[in-house]
């Protein structure tokens, strides 16, 4: 019997040592995994907050780009309606009555007599006017104008364009802010 208390002894203090090791082993486990969650967690946050910064980036840069592309396509309407005014306007001119071109012919004879007297005028094609009806030398019909007039002093060196489009193209340069501040407040 007493070779079994020994073997009984024997067993339980290797059982009793294992018991040791094995709570060992499981307290280092969870040291290891506390640790391991730590990192992780860390990690985890660090991770939220970079893609939350990385997620606000590309909605400023989404947000951004949408109000250029808006801001593209306003001024690209504003430009098509500027555009629009100019072509309306030069052909309302165009197509004013001929005792309305004869008075503004008229006066843009006496504008360039300021410069050079008795000047000659071009006309366009379609003018139903004589040099006596607007007070030139004489007036030739050319079909590169479309409306207004070109006055050319009686040397031919100097010459006076006062064609519609040369016209408005001027006005419309130099007051094309204010334009646009009447049209799009």
């Amino acid at each position: 019997m007493a070779l079994d208390n020994v073997t009984k002894d024997i067993t339980d203090s290797a059982k009793a040592t294992v018991r040791a090791i094995e709570a060992e082993r499981d307290a280092e486990v969870a040291k290891i995994m506390a640790e391991a969650d730590a990192v992780i967690s860390d990690m985890k946050t660090k991770e939220d907050k970079r893609l939350k910064e990385v997620v606000e980036q590309l909605g400023r840069q989404m947000l951004s780009s949408a109000e250029l592309e808006s801001k593209k396509i306003v001024l690209s309407k504003k430009r098509e309606i500027l555009e629009k005014a100019f072509a309306e306007s030069l052909a309302s001119l165009e197509s004013a009555s001929a005792d309305t071109k004869k008075k503004q012919y008229k006066l843009m004879v006496e504008a360039a007599k300021k410069v050079f007297d008795d000047p000659k005028a071009y006309c366009a094609k379609g003018e139903s006017l004589t040099a006596e009806d607007i007070g030139v030398s004489d007036l030739e019909k050319v079909g590169n104008i479309t409306g207004g007039l070109i006055l050319e002093s009686k040397d031919g060196t100097m010459q006076v364009d006062m064609q519609y489009r040369t016209i408005l193209q001027t006005v419309w340069d130099r007051e094309m802010k204010g334009l646009s501040d009447i049209l799009f407040g």
